[in-house]
């Protein structure tokens, strides 16, 4: 697999152009060989996420805060698990600029990540690609139980992360997969009291689980403003 083409890593705040920014997560995709994944060629990938040209302009018509810390981002570009099953994105998840594939939590069973849903009333578009605007990793979150954490996360207008979303955030972000500083991704469910999360296990990411009623000093959880769809 080609190498990916990450994202800039700076640990001080600085503000990206948001035609580039687009531009080089829709490269990196493409480098670590999403086209394939979703049965198309290069060039009719890259119309696939066309549309995400116009959910920019409506974020930024809307105010969107183009700045990027250690610990968020302006937006991710997600492609829907319609398109690319989340099982077939898991090895190519990366943590920093580690070379080892990513691997799936051997407890999640004979299943895997299929049973997995979004949680009801999460507003997740009916559409093959969108914007997760205003992503955070969550540091705030670690030491506190999921059960917890998440509506506090709701109160204050926010959303947790998907699963397909979370591989796409570690996509176009892999730089911010480090050590002590991984997320739980509470959007999506089982129906039973396991919550999924990507972190970091003997230098490979990890799509495993955590349970919603257990902290986790390396773990916080994401979440996002907001979805943008065409």
């Amino acid at each position: 697999m080609p190498d990916v083409v990450s994202a800039p890593a700076a640990p001080a705040s600085f503000a990206v152009n948001p035609v580039s920014e687009l531009a080089r997560q829709v490269d990196a995709y493409v480098a670590m060989g999403y086209p394939g994944l979703a049965g198309l060629d290069e060039a009719a990938f890259r119309t696939l996420m066309a549309p995400l040209a116009q959910c920019l302009a409506d974020a930024l018509a809307a105010g969107l805060d183009l700045t990027v810390t250690e610990n968020r981002v302006p937006f991710v570009a997600v492609i829907a698990d319609a398109v690319i099953s989340p099982e077939l994105r898991v090895p190519t998840m990366r943590a920093g600029r580690g070379k080892k594939e990513g691997i799936l939590d051997r407890n999640y069973g004979e299943n895997g990540i299929a049973p997995y849903r979004a949680v009801d009333g999460l507003g997740v578009p009916d559409a093959p690609v969108y914007l997760l605007l205003d992503v955070q990793r969550g540091d705030e979150f670690k030491n506190v139980k999921p059960m917890n954490a998440t509506p506090v996360i709701a109160e204050r207008g926010r959303t947790v992360l998907t699963i397909v979303e979370g591989l796409s955030f570690n996509a176009a972000f892999p730089d911010l997969l480090i050590k002590n500083h991984c997320f739980m991704l509470a959007g999506s469910h089982e129906g039973n009291r396991r919550v999924p999360a990507i972190w970091i296990s003997k230098g490979a990411p990890k799509l495993g689980w955590c349970f919603q009623g257990v902290e986790h000093t390396w773990l916080g959880i994401a979440s996002a403003a907001r979805r943008v769809a065409s």
